[in-house]
């Protein structure tokens, strides 16, 4: 059980900083720079894609761990039912 807390910790970790990654190069190559002096609408735009890229990769990483979840759990009912036969 700890196991699977941790795999799910560090794929969770791994999906939102991919997606800020994600979203701050796209602010970037928009030309919106997070690090601008003051809060100008280049710097809050780049500010909101950071947000939402990582909140994107967080939930493609869940939906990802539900995908390897079930995945794992029909092949054990494959296995039982082999096992039935």
């Amino acid at each position: 059980m700890a196991h699977n807390l941790l795999l799910e910790g560090i794929s969770d970790a791994i999906g939102f900083i991919g997606g800020a990654l994600a979203g701050f190069w796209v602010g970037r190559l928009l030309g919106w720079n997070i690090f601008a002096v003051g809060y100008g609408n280049e710097s809050i735009g780049g500010i909101v894609l950071v947000g939402l890229g990582g909140g994107l990769g967080l939930q493609l990483a869940r939906r990802w761990q539900a995908s390897q979840q079930a995945n794992s759990e029909s092949d054990l009912d494959a296995k039982e039912d082999q096992k039935d036969k």
